[in-house]
């Protein structure tokens, strides 16, 4: 039986779905023929234009993780109109979302096309390979991929504006200015405490970052 959700907070907790609808309503019919199993001729270029995709991922026990992903456009290709292959590139090595997809193959997928405020969903199912050929095509600066994330499509749809547009994301009149930000060698010393190096840190991360070290 699942248990009753609380909240420390507050008593006043949306409990079921019938107590959801009846504040926000159903969707509209047009909305719901919207989405498909498959990519086509239009949707297709979402995936083809877009060089930023979140990937969305849990595990049994449905503990989340959302990680970015980015390369040039068109990184992830498209084998047929319902399976997709992503390229995974050196990272942290913590590797939630593979470790994620072994527990539990259910993604979701948010592509980004910069200065477009639609973007494209996709719901499906991912399987990890280490296949040469398959991945050959995925090398960036010569280099291919150790290994890629097969998706097949189980739901494929674009997502309206509003969250893009509310937010002006692509206004450069609102861009912030990164030295108003904290740096990754400041978020480190506020997790360790004042004898670690922020600035040798992330002096340090600068330097491999023009060298591109680790990228592909």
């Amino acid at each position: 039986m699942t248990a009753t959700p609380t909240h420390p907070r507050t008593s006043k907790i949306i409990h079921t779905e019938a107590q959801l609808r009846a504040l926000i309503g159903e969707p509209l019919a047009l909305t719901c023929t919207k989405i498909s199993d498959r990519l086509n001729a239009m949707t297709r270029l979402f995936v083809e234009r877009s060089p930023f995709v979140c990937i969305a991922t849990s595990d049994l026990a449905g503990n989340c993780d959302l990680s970015p992903r980015g390369d040039p456009a068109g990184f992830v290709h498209i084998l047929d109109d319902r399976t997709l292959l992503m390229p995974e590139r050196p990272g942290n090595r913590l590797a939630d979302s593979l470790c994620n997809m072994l527990a539990n193959p259910h993604v979701g997928l948010l592509f980004v096309v910069p200065g477009v405020t639609d973007t494209f969903r996709v719901n499906g199912r991912a399987t990890i390979t280490v296949d040469a050929d398959l991945l050959a095509p995925c090398a960036v600066e010569g280099k291919p991929p150790l290994l890629g994330v097969l998706i097949d499509i189980d739901e494929a749809y674009t997502q309206c504006s509003k969250a893009f547009l509310r937010s002006h994301l692509w206004d450069t009149q609102r861009f912030v200015d990164p030295s108003n930000m904290p740096t990754g060698g400041q978020v480190m010393r506020a997790i360790h405490g004042a004898p670690f190096d922020a600035e040798q840190y992330d002096v340090e991360r600068a330097a491999r970052y023009r060298k591109k070290v680790g990228f592909y």
